[in-house]
Order: structure tokens, then sequence, then C-alpha cells
């Protein structure tokens, strides 16, 4: 009998412990079932989650390989084209702007590296203005250094360049980089028939005195030539505006030292 008792004993223990083991391996199961249906529903490529983090006002949305904005507004993320360095600055699409990495590290950027040069014009004119008239409705005055300069409220860059010039200015020996500068100009990139980052009022060029530009330093170079590296903008600016969100034209193999550029989706943890 008591024999007989431990092995029904046994036998109800075993058969608790399978279901409790087939119930943790159900649910584990289910777990990564849901994780891998959500994956192959909707599989956000990091340059996509980037933009949508770096702009939430705009209620971004990403599938089938276009950003979607809250009014129904598409723009494809990469037209699938093998381009260039050239074609890659004069047509570019959103994953060309990440076909590179922000170094924030490197005291001198590689060769061909002009991550933030590029820019996907129908994203930013979106975002900012497709002509000069919408642009300067979102454009406010921010006190900098003696100046009143024009820089857009879209995205909190006005915002942001308030924050950089009252840091800036507890450092009182940086202040002969800064006075003279220059922001919101409608134009075209010097040379290209691109959009420059001043059309949209997200950037800011510093007093050209201390700055240096790649052409400048290497007259007649093309884009894709080797060029000689300048720099006399002190470090120390450039760390306070890229906490800020902004990139460093001096970051760029052609460098244009005196620019610093509204461009939190480049300074994202996260990479390519």
């Amino acid at each position: 009998m008591i024999f007989a008792f431990l092995c029904m004993l046994l036998m109800c223990c075993s058969n608790v412990s399978e279901k409790r083991n087939m119930e943790l391996l159900s649910s584990d199961s289910l777990n990564v079932s849901e994780d891998s249906i959500i994956l192959d529903v909707d599989s956000v490529p990091l340059y996509a989650k980037n933009i949508i983090e770096a702009y939430p006002n705009f209620d971004l949305k990403y599938s089938n390989n276009s950003l979607i904005f809250a009014d129904g507004t598409t723009i494809v993320c990469d037209d699938g084209r093998d381009k260039s360095f050239v074609d890659r600055l004069d047509n570019c699409d959103i994953e060309d702007m990440f076909s590179n990495s922000y170094d924030i590290n490197s005291a001198m950027p590689l060769y061909l590296n002009d991550c933030g040069r590029g820019r996907c014009e129908q994203l930013f004119k979106k975002m900012y203005g497709g002509n000069e008239t919408e642009v300067r409705r979102n454009l406010i005055s921010v006190d900098w250094f003696g100046q009143k300069i024009l820089f857009t409220i879209v995205n909190g860059a006005a915002k942001q360049l308030s924050i950089v010039a009252s840091e800036l200015a507890k450092q009182p020996q940086l202040h002969k980089y800064l006075i003279n500068a220059s922001s919101f100009y409608w134009r075209k990139v010097r040379g290209a028939n691109r959009q420059s980052a001043h059309s949209y009022g997200i950037a800011i060029d510093i007093n050209t005195t201390y700055s240096n530009y790649w052409l400048w330093s290497n007259p007649k170079c093309s884009e894709t030539d080797k060029i000689r590296y300048e720099n006399h903008i002190p470090i120390e600016v450039v760390k306070v505006f890229e906490k800020h969100g902004f990139i460093w034209g001096g970051r760029w193999y052609h460098y244009d030292t005196m620019h610093f550029e509204y461009r939190p989706e480049l300074l994202s943890r996260k990479q390519r």
C-alpha cells in the first residue's frame, strides 16, 4: 500500500511539473512570435527611428520605405539608386543622409565623410517651408552676442540656439569667435543646385575672421580631391553647440568651420 501511494504521488508531481513547463514554453513561444510579427510588419530602419525621435512634433510614422506625416504626406526613405559622392549631395534621400556617421571624437574628418552636408530637400521643405515666404513665417529673433539673428521656431531650433548662447556667454574668452554671425538666407549652396541649410533658418555662421573653408584653403580642388584641413575654432565652442543638437561644419571633410546647423537626428546615439 505504501509503495503504491508513493508511486501515485510521484506521478502527480511529475504531471504538475510537466504542465508548468509546457505553460512556460508556451508563454516564451508566444512572446517570440509576437515580437517576430511586430518586426515583420514594421521593421523600422535605425535612420528612420532617428528622424522620428528627433522631430516628435510632426508625429512621424514609418511604413513601406516611407516616412508618413500626420497630414498624410509621404516621403520615400531610400530611392534604391547607387549614387556617387556628389550625387548623394545633389539628390539626397533620407537614407543617404546617414551614409556616414557624425563623429564627435575625431580630431580630423575622414576622406569624403561629410555627414550632415547632404539633406533630403523634400523632408526639410516639408518641415521648415517650401519657399522663402513659408520659412519666414516661423522665424524669430534670437539674441546672439550683441546681434539679433533670425532662426526658426520649428523643431525647437531657436530655443536650442538661445540655450547655446546662454552657455557660451559664460566663457568670455570665446566671444571673439562668435560675433559678426549670420543666419537665415534663402539661397542655393555655392556652386550647386541644392538649397543651403541657411534657407530653412536652422544654420548659423560665426565670425569669419577665425573661420576656415575647404575651398579657401584648397582653391580649384574638386569634391573628390584630397584636401588640406584647417581649423581655428576652439573645441569648447563646438562641444556646446553639439550638446544642444547642432552639428559642426568643421567635422566635414569639406570643412566649413564657421557653420553650425541644427540636426539632432545625426547626434542620436543610434548607429546606422
